[in-house]
C-alpha cells in the first residue's frame, strides 16, 4: 500500500462519494474537498481527508480528481484564485470526471501542457449504482501516457475504461452515451405511461420487455424506483439537462440535426424549469405524465 498514489478528489455528491469510497477500499490515501463541507462527511468517515480548498487539495495530493455540477463549476474549481491549478507543480496529473463540454476540456489539456501537468478528461456513465459498485464505464481523452499510468485506480471504480484520443474526446464520448441514455429514458417514461392506461400489470410488464429486445439500462435501473415512487437522485435531472444542452450545442457546431434528442431535451426542460424538479433524479422525467404515483384518470 505505501507505493500508492496519493488521490486528491473534489467533489463528494452522489457519483463522488461512491468514487471515493472505493478508492478507499482500494488502500489509496484520499484527500477530499466539497463547497458544502457536511456533504463530504460520509466519506470523511469512510477514511478520506478533509481540506479547506481545491488549492489545498492540489498541494496534498499526486492525482487529483473532479466531479462537480456544471461547467462553471469545473472551470472555479481549475482556475479560481483557490483553484486546482494555484497549487499544482510539473507532474502531478489531474483528471476531470464532471460531464462539460469538450471546449472547456481542451482548456484545462492547454494550460496543463504548458505547465508540465498531465490532463485528462474522462466523464463517466453508470448512475449512482456504478459508482457504489466500482462497475463504472469510463470514456478518456487527453494525454495517453497518464491514461495508461492511471489504470490501477481506474480499475477500483470501472469495469470499462477506453480511451478516446486527444483533449476533449472523453467527453465527447460522454455525450454519445447521453444521447443514447435520452432516448431510453423517454422510451421509458411512455412505455409506462401506455402500459399503465391499458390497463396491464406493470411489474408484469418490466419483467416480459427486460428478457425481450425491449431490455435497457434505463429501465432495469428506474421503472423500478418509479413504481416505489422513488424520484431519489441516482442522477441528477438538472444534469442531464446540462448535459443535452451540451450534446445539441456540439451537434450544432458539426452541423448535426438530432430530432429525438432535441424532443428529450425539451421534455428534461420542462421537467426543470417549468416544474423546478431538477433535484429529482432522471427518472421523475415520467411526472410529466404521472401523478401522485399513479396516470390521472
Amino acid at each position: 500500500m505505501a507505493n500508492l498514489k496519493k488521490i486528491g478528489f473534489i467533489g463528494t455528491g452522489v457519483m463522488g462519494s461512491g468514487i471515493i469510497k472505493n478508492m478507499l477500499k482500494a488502500g489509496y490515501a484520499v484527500t477530499v474537498f466539497n463547497r458544502t463541507k457536511a456533504h463530504a462527511d460520509p466519506v470523511v468517515k469512510a477514511g478520506a481527508t478533509w481540506v479547506q480548498s481545491p488549492k489545498k487539495v492540489a498541494q496534498d495530493s499526486e492525482i487529483v480528481f473532479t466531479m462537480v455540477g456544471f461547467p462553471q463549476d469545473v472551470e472555479e474549481v481549475y482556475f479560481g484564485d483557490n483553484g486546482i491549478f494555484a497549487g499544482t507543480t510539473a507532474g502531478q496529473t489531474v483528471v476531470d470526471m464532471t460531464t462539460s463540454t469538450p471546449t472547456l476540456a481542451k482548456k484545462i489539456g492547454a494550460y496543463g501542457k504548458e505547465h508540465q501537468i498531465q490532463v485528462l478528461d474522462a466523464p463517466v456513465s453508470g448512475g449512482d449504482i456504478g459508482a457504489q459498485r466500482g462497475t463504472l464505464t469510463i470514456m478518456v481523452g487527453g494525454d495517453k501516457s497518464a491514461y495508461e499510468g492511471l489504470q490501477p485506480i481506474f480499475k477500483a471504480i470501472g469495469q470499462q475504461v477506453n480511451y478516446f484520443g486527444l483533449a476533449g474526446s472523453g467527453q465527447h464520448a460522454k455525450m454519445a452515451n447521453q444521447i443514447m441514455i435520452a432516448g431510453t429514458m423517454t422510451g421509458m417514461s411512455e412505455m409506462l405511461v401506455y402500459a399503465q392506461a391499458a390497463g396491464l400489470d406493470l411489474p408484469k410488464v418490466l419483467q416480459t420487455l427486460e428478457s425481450g429486445g425491449a431490455d435497457n439500462w434505463s429501465m432495469e435501473n428506474y421503472a423500478p424506483r418509479i413504481l416505489k415512487d422513488d424520484y431519489t437522485p441516482g442522477f441528477f435531472a438538472k444534469h442531464f439537462l446540462k448535459d443535452l444542452r451540451i450534446a445539441l450545442n456540439e451537434a450544432d457546431k458539426m452541423h448535426l440535426n438530432l430530432p429525438a434528442t432535441d424532443a428529450a431535451r425539451n421534455l428534461y426542460a420542462r421537467l426543470v424549469d417549468e416544474k423546478s424538479l431538477g433535484n429529482n433524479g432522471t427518472q421523475a422525467l415520467v411526472k410529466l405524465w404521472w401523478k401522485d404515483g399513479k396516470l390521472p384518470s
